[in-house]
């Protein structure tokens, strides 16, 4: 089974190394990974190209945001499976694809998701937040639930048939991919109940309280267009799902 991983880049210098390196030391060998550049300005590529790597196709031009960098990638990719592994982001260790192919051949399913752990910027040994998901219980999006996006993977044939990132979200085009895949579409999937990413504290959505609220914002929106009910507490119980991610810590990691 090929995997296609994905990663969108800009102006990444600072953290595409460790990426690149986590991708590159995975135990799995049948792995494609795929940069999507927007025409960076700083010294991204040339820190790509100078480091071991499973890179098979690099594209560096303008796009229209990072969900239409991440469309580009989703349609080049031969793998049977896809993921994203964003650039500020890393494997959790060097096994984790080795795991996600074991699953799908067992489970036989059409997606998967685990747990991701959000570190600190600088130092990225240390846990900030744990992302413990879970199986989807009834009706769990609308009452907060979702599974983590950097933890989710999907066979190209889903992709195909119920489609890619609608780029009119800016910043929950992710999540509204999963609730039309997952809540409204129905496909199956399996739960690995491991970490499977470090993910570095500061993206785009959460960098600012007004990306927030336009997070949020578009996440409300996203049932309305697949017309699908919510909750009036929606937002309330979307909180109470983040702050239990500063609790969920376990020791051993």
């Amino acid at each position: 089974m090929k995997i296609s991983i994905i990663t969108v880049t800009y102006n990444s210098s600072e953290t595409i190394a460790d990426c690149i390196k986590s991708v590159y030391n995975q135990t799995y060998s049948d792995i494609e990974h795929i940069i999507i550049d927007g025409n960076s300005k700083d010294n991204t590529l040339k820190i790509i190209n100078s480091i071991p790597n499973r890179i098979s196709k690099i594209i560096s031009e303008p796009d229209l945001g990072i969900y239409d960098a991440m469309n580009k990638g989703l349609k080049l990719a031969t793998g049977e499976v896809v993921g994203i592994l964003n650039s500020d982001d890393f494997f959790y260790d060097y096994s984790i694809i080795a795991k996600i192919v074991n699953t799908f051949s067992l489970k036989n399913c059409d997606c998967l998701f685990g747990d991701i752990v959000y570190v600190n910027r600088k130092d990225t040994a240390k846990i900030i937040r744990y992302w413990k998901s879970s199986v989807m219980p009834k009706h769990g999006f609308s009452y907060g639930w979702h599974p983590a996006h950097p933890s989710f993977y999907v066979k190209k044939e889903i992709y195909q048939e119920y489609g890619y990132f609608k780029i009119k979200y800016q910043f929950s085009a992710d999540f509204e991919l999963m609730l039309r895949l997952l809540h409204k579409n129905l496909i199956s999937y399996s739960y690995l109940a491991i970490p499977m990413v470090r993910m570095r504290l500061g993206g785009k959505t959460s960098k600012n309280l007004n990306n927030v609220y336009l997070g949020n914002k578009e996440c409300v929106h996203a049932f309305k267009d697949n017309n699908i009910k919510i909750s009036i507490l929606y937002l309330f119980f979307r909180f109470l799902m983040k702050i239990k991610q500063f609790r969920n810590h376990p020791k051993d990691l």
